[in-house]
């Protein structure tokens, strides 16, 4: 119980900043080694990881909801708010929940949470993808920090705290690219515009 509790804090402290990453598996592997690789023990951290991480994402949410008025004036968060309402930005939420290492989800609970999307639908979408996400990386983490470890003679806590300082980073790079530019770029080349203007009747 007690190593389920401490999982599921560890998972949700790791991913309640938007420069944290995936860190929070490695943590959640790191566990899985300490309790033993059974296949219940497997399945339990996997579970508990995944709803610690989605928590964290609804405080992430609620958090932007707070600074709203300050977090519209970026153009990372207006250009969330004017496609939150879409299929497509569901399954890219979905998406970007199952990258490893880049923390691109917790910049969308962010436009999310300032522009008022649906959290249910959100936090659904985002647990799904998350068990799926620490299914796969505790799994490939188990085996490559074990093998790492002994490579390079380190201790399985000195690489996990390694790895998540080059997850942070590597988020505040994320945070400071301009995603409207880059998807201008995509789009053709041309920035998102506003609204055009309605036409002025003559006379």
């Amino acid at each position: 119980m007690w190593a389920i509790i401490v999982v599921l804090v560890v998972s949700f402290l790791s991913n309640v900043s938007p420069f944290v990453g995936a860190s929070y598996t490695l943590l959640a592997t790191l566990y899985l080694t300490l309790l033993g690789a059974t296949p219940l023990n497997f399945i339990v951290i996997v579970i508990v990881s995944a709803v610690g991480a989605t928590l964290a994402k609804v405080v992430i949410y609620f958090g932007a909801l707070g600074f709203k008025e300050v977090l519209v004036k970026n153009k990372n968060v207006r250009l969330i708010g004017r496609y939150s309402s879409t299929e497509a930005f569901y399954l890219v939420l979905f998406v970007t929940s199952l990258l490893p290492v880049f923390p691109f989800d917790d910049f969308i609970y962010i436009g999310a949470g300032a522009t008022s999307a649906s959290l249910g639908i959100m936090s659904t979408v985002s647990l799904s993808a998350k068990v799926v996400k620490s299914t796969v990386e505790i799994a490939l983490e188990f085996t490559i920090l074990r093998d790492l470890s002994k490579l390079f003679g380190l201790h399985q806590v000195e690489l996990t705290i390694l790895l998540t300082a080059v997850f942070v980073c590597i988020g505040i790079l994320v945070y400071k690219l301009d995603w409207e530019a880059i998807y201008g770029r995509l789009k053709g080349g041309k920035r998102p515009t506003g609204p055009s203007p309605a036409p002025v009747e003559a006379g």
